[in-house]
């Protein structure tokens, strides 16, 4: 019982995940892109740090695996920044779903790296996500609509390299635990995400006259606690018990918070190109994520508990 409640841990994190842009979205009206997303780390890694060193026992890490930490928090620390700066070029609405491309390239790792089944009805289903993506950056960035282009691009980018860090992340997690994993990889994600603040500091100056307000405040919180420190745990959790593949189905709810928090509470235009092309994307990554494997997948060792 206790391993199917923890096999859905992903949905809770995917639900927290789709509030993640409508708060970032609102935001960056006070703080630039980048440093928000530095604060949210600052956040997240002192939570998630007080709560292994009151849980877990001190580890010896070898040079290798702090290798594997960093670079896991490498792929998350692109991720983020290009999520950040594509969702600020679009929309809300628009990152929640472009970023449901992430299932499509996890299920695509766990095939080739994690060596998990690929169906004929997977590789459907991946083959039409990948047109509805394409098919929404372009409804929603005209020819001279350049710097949402490029923001639509971001988000791709951002679902990528988040499916690296989910895949990568597995070793690790087997080896020790799901909060082991996201602690260490988040800690060392951090200089990076200085570099993207400083960097911003220097090549826009005039944009940091952000005034510390309660609600700001509250913003970053949630930021850092839920969307970053739980969800990313969450996530992990679930790699304890399932594999790639399968976890990935739980982007569903994402999308669906998005967008509704986009059109709800910042008044943004849902249009029918919209929502057919993210019908389409939806509809490919239900059948990558829901495919059975022609193949018994070879058990998985048994997951340490947090």
């Amino acid at each position: 019982m206790r391993e199917r409640v923890a096999a859905l841990a992903p949905l809770l994190a995917a639900v927290l995940w789709g509030g993640l842009y409508v708060v970032s979205a609102w935001g960056f009206e006070a703080v630039p892109p980048l440093t928000l997303a530095f604060f949210r780390m600052v956040v997240a890694s002192a939570v998630l740090y007080a709560v292994v060193r009151a849980t877990k026992p001190r580890r010896s890490f070898s040079r290798r695996e702090w290798v594997s930490f960093a670079a896991l928090g490498g792929w998350v620390a692109v991720s983020l920044a290009t999520q950040y700066l594509g969702t600020a070029l679009t929309s809300a609405g628009q990152g929640s779903l472009v970023t449901i491309l992430t299932p499509v390239a996890t299920l695509a790792l766990g095939v080739t790296v994690l060596g998990e089944s690929l169906s004929v009805r997977g590789a459907a289903g991946m083959a039409l996500a990948t047109v509805g993506t394409f098919a929404l950056v372009l409804a929603r960035s005209g020819a001279d609509a350049g710097g949402s282009l490029l923001g639509s691009g971001m988000l791709v980018v951002a679902s990528l390299t988040f499916a690296v860090y989910t895949v990568y992340g597995k070793p690790l997690i087997r080896r020790y635990s799901a909060l082991e994993a996201a602690t260490y990889a988040t800690l060392c994600s951090m200089p990076l995400f200085a570099l993207f603040a400083l960097g911003e500091v220097l090549f826009l100056p005039g944009a940091f006259d952000v005034r510390v307000t309660l609600p700001l405040v509250a913003a970053v919180g949630y930021l850092g606690v839920f969307g970053t420190a739980a969800a990313w745990y969450l996530w992990y959790k679930g790699m304890e018990y399932t594999d790639a593949g399968t976890i990935a189905v739980f982007f569903f709810a994402q999308p669906v918070v998005g967008v509704a928090l986009g059109a709800l509470l910042l008044g943004e235009q849902v249009g029918w190109e919209f929502l057919a092309s993210g019908g389409v994307m939806l509809v490919g990554i239900y059948l990558a994520s829901t495919a059975e494997s022609p193949e018994s997948a070879e058990p998985t060792e048994g997951p340490n508990t947090d």
